[in-house]
This record gives structure tokens, C-alpha cells and sequence, in this order.
């Protein structure tokens, strides 16, 4: 996605751009496909984006996908509890003003108005500090909100995450009110609505997008960037800017020295197939998941997901795996536990970095040691967690340096 979100930054100031994409499909983790295990068209992994997204909504509006995004009116997010068997619905108010943690009906059931000026805690986290240094873990509202939302939004555990993080999410979020933190989904998949609408947007510009093009060696003479070496040819790029877009392991196989985040953190999602006529409208839906393997739950037409977050326990990718799952996301949704429907398991094991305190030190500016190389992604110094969100803006960021190094 920084990749992408960069060339379309450039193309649009009327730069000559060339992609190339190491897989045979752009998006890196945001991408779909169909499994014929299943016969469902699924994601590789389980996205939630939020109207205070204001980069992923800007990119979408660029490539003409705006509408491609789906969700309710107002604020208002699902959970279900597994251990206590009952759901419950958080429903922030559309002003910046959180009167809504005055209305029972509206918070955490079992938490009081009061609670809720733990944020205070949060927003005035010290460098180096975690979620939870700040947040009691003894408190109904760590488990209901604080953790559930960490995970989510950091894919760490909140004993290791960092809590300057959290304040950036909040910040843009919760704290700018319901109309910011209204969830959007895809309406039919991620490729869909972030990645098709890119690439087909890059080709009518002009760009050249080369597939299968993995990148094996960067040839630099002094100061400047002279060559790239793929596969099947050499790229000589001495009179370009060269913007790369990769992992955090490969960004340290091309560039050795450079510093970059080190520990990844695994996420595990499970797809299940189930009757298309199974669920009513309207779809697409999600879930919070209290007190189970899963956190979160996402159905549309055909398909029940799972997503286990900072998946450090389920690392097998068994029947038994799948079972347990589909006990945590057939629950909410009224569906019989057995039998166990036909599934997909797939594993990202370094879906984000670890975003320890001391990991976010190693997360590097966009400008290098190169006067023509500038680094991209989600791993990079961006101020915001390793999200869609912080890719995007990774990949303007990295535009906007290339077109000051390199003006008209």
C-alpha cells in the first residue's frame, strides 16, 4: 500500500512513474483472492478502516474509489462476550464532546462515566511507556476496550505496546469525536476497493507496473543509487529517485546498514464458507470478541472470518485451530457450532513489527544515506501504527521528498 500510495502521489503531480511489484499482485497484505478450498473470494487478512482514516479515504477519492467503502451512519461497534454469552453495543456520540460516557446504554456495561478518564493517563504516557503501565489491567474497561482496541489497532499485546501509539489513534479517533471513528469495510473485498482501482488508475496515467519484478541487489556508487538489480535485467536509476516500498527483512538484505524495526508480530485469520443466504442484510458485518481465541469477527455474503491479532499462540495451522474459531465467530452471528464448516487457515508471520517502545526507535525517517533513495511503509517513522493508514501516509510522505529532490 506505501508503494502504491507513493506512485500515485507522483503520478498525479505529473511524474513518470514505474512499479515494480515483487508478487504477481500489488497490496502486499491488503489483498484478495479466490480459494478454491473454499470457493470464496477472501482477503489475506481482515481490515477495519475508520472515517477518521483521512489518508486511506483521501487515496480511495484519488483513484476514483470512494464508494467502494461501506458502514453506518453513525459510530457504533459490536462485541460480543464468549465467557459471559451476551453482546453489547459502544456508541460514541458524532461530537467532539463524549457526553456518551454519561449513558449507560452507550459504554462498556459495567463501567461507570468516571472509568473513562483513564484516557487521561494515556494521553500524558511518558516516552517508553506501554498501554498497559497506564491503563489498570484489574479494570472491566481494560478487557472490554483498552485491550480489544490495542490489539486491533497495534497487533502487539498492551504489556508491550507502545502507549504513544494509542494517543495517535485515539487522537484521530475517539478523541475527534463519533463522526471520526465510524467503521468502513469493503464492500466486496480489500483489492477491490484499495488495490484495483489503484493500479487501474496508475495505467491510465501513464505508469509502467512490472509483476514478478523482485528486487535482489541495490548497487550504490558513493552517495547515489546507480542501479537496480532484479531477476531478469539491471534498472539503471542514477538520474532517478527510487522510492522502495519493501518488508523491514528486506529493506536490511538490501540496505545492511540501515536500522529498521526487528520483531515481528504474527496475525492469523480463519475464512469460513457458510450458505450465502445464512446471514440477513445488511452485510458486510464485524465483531469484537471477548474472552476467545478471536478478537474480531468479520461477515459478508458467503463468508465468516476470524481474526486472532498478535497471534503468538496460534501458530499451527490445525483443524483443531479451526474448530475453536468457528466456536468464537458462529456464536454472535446465531450459527450451529457444528459442523465444522469448510475453512481456510492463513498466517502472516510478520504481518506488522512489534510496536514495543523500543521497536518505534528503530522505525527509520523516509530519507536515506542516498541522495536518490527514499524508504516507504508502514515501518517507517510515520507517527501512527503500522495500519493501512500509516502505509498510506508513508507513501505520500515518500512522494512529497521526492518531488522537493527532484522538482520540475
Amino acid at each position: 500500500m506505501a508503494g502504491l500510495s507513493c506512485a500515485v502521489h507522483l503520478a498525479r503531480a505529473g511524474r513518470r512513474v514505474a512499479l515494480y511489484e515483487a508478487t504477481p499482485q500489488p497490496g502486499g497484505r491488503c489483498r484478495s483472492f479466490h480459494d478454491r478450498q473454499i470457493d470464496r473470494l477472501i482477503d489475506n487478512g481482515n481490515h477495519l478502516l475508520l472515517s477518521g482514516n483521512r489518508e486511506a479515504l483521501r487515496f480511495l477519492d484519488a483513484v476514483g474509489a470512494a464508494d467502494s467503502l461501506t458502514g453506518p451512519d453513525t459510530a457504533a461497534f459490536d462485541f460480543y462476550d464468549l465467557r459471559a454469552d451476551r453482546s453489547y453495543r459502544l456508541r460514541p456520540n458524532a461530537g467532539p464532546v463524549p457526553w456518551w460516557v454519561f449513558v449507560a446504554g452507550r459504554r462498556v456495561p459495567g463501567t461507570r462515566f468516571r472509568d473513562y478518564l483513564s484516557i487521561l493517563r494515556l494521553l500524558a504516557a511518558p516516552v517508553g511507556a506501554t498501554v498497559a503501565d497506564r491503563i489498570d489491567r484489574k479494570h472491566p474497561l481494560f478487557e472490554r476496550f483498552w485491550e480489544p482496541l490495542t490489539v486491533a489497532a497495534m497487533n502487539t499485546p498492551a504489556e508491550h505496546a507502545a502507549a504513544s501509539m494509542m494517543r495517535a489513534v485515539l487522537l484521530r479517533t475517539f478523541l475527534s469525536g463519533g463522526e471520526a471513528c465510524r467503521p468502513l469495510l469493503p464492500r466486496r473485498s480489500l483489492s477491490a476497493s484499495l488495490i484495483d482501482p489503484a493500479i487501474r488508475w496508475l495505467r491510465q496515467a501513464g505508469a509502467e507496473i512490472h509483476l514478478n519484478r523482485r528486487l535482489r541487489a541495490i548497487e550504490p556508487t558513493g552517495g547515489t543509487v546507480e542501479r537496480l538489480r532484479f531477476a531478469d535485467r539491471d534498472v539503471d536509476v542514477a538520474t532517478d529517485i527510487v522510492v522502495l516500498a519493501v518488508p523491514p527483512d528486506d529493506c536490511r538484505r538490501l540496505l545492511p546498514d540501515q536500522i529498521t524495526p526487528e520483531e515481528g508480530s504474527m496475525i492469523l485469520n480463519a475464512h469460513f464458507a457458510i450458505d450465502p443466504t445464512a446471514l440477513p442484510a445488511p452485510l458486510p458485518r464485524f465483531v469484537g470478541l471477548l474472552n476467545g481465541r478471536a478478537q474480531w469477527a468479520f461477515a459478508r455474503e458467503g463468508v465468516i472470518s476470524a481474526t486472532v491479532s498478535a497471534a503468538v499462540a496460534a501458530e499451527e495451522r490445525t483443524q483443531a485451530v479451526a474448530a475453536d474459531l468457528w466456536r468464537d465467530v458462529s456464536r454472535p452471528f446465531g450459527l450451529a457450532a457444528a459442523p465444522l464448516p469448510p475453512y481456510r487457515l492463513l498466517t502472516e508471520k510478520r504481518a506488522t513489527f512489534l510496536q514495543t517502545p523500543e521497536n518505534l526507535r528503530r522505525r527509520p525517517k523516509p530519507a536515506t544515506a542516498f541522495r536518490n533513495l527514499i524508504l516507504a511503509g508502514d515501518w517507517t517513522d510515520t507517527g501512527l501504527p503500522a495500519t493501512i493508514e500509516g502505509a498510506i501516509l508513508s507513501g505520500r510522505r515518500a512522494a512529497q521528498l521526492a518531488l522537493a529532490r527532484a522538482p520540475l
